[in-house]
């Protein structure tokens, strides 16, 4: 199994356990492209679906994503079959 697809099982899985930093690698893995970064927010963008995603890190929890965001990333995965190819 490769490291995007550990990283897209954990996401799926167990979105609490999920590292900020393995967030944003899994957008990436998934064809986001980094725009920006304002503060703590990183801002990514997807060239052909247009889609656009916000995360931070949770600070509460000793930098791990925020559920809520790596549910969203997961869903527009699904959605558009990012992780195929």
């Amino acid at each position: 199994m490769s490291k995007k697809d550990k990283i897209y099982k954990k996401a799926k899985d167990s979105p609490e356990n999920l590292t900020f930093n393995e967030l944003c690698s899994l957008a990436e893995h998934a064809g986001f492209e980094f725009r920006n970064q304002s503060g703590s927010h990183k801002i990514y963008k997807h060239p052909v679906n247009k889609k656009m995603m916000n995360f931070q890190p949770d600070e509460k929890n000793n930098g791990k994503a925020k559920k809520y965001q790596v549910k969203q990333l997961v869903e527009i995965i699904e959605e558009y079959n990012l992780m195929e190819g």
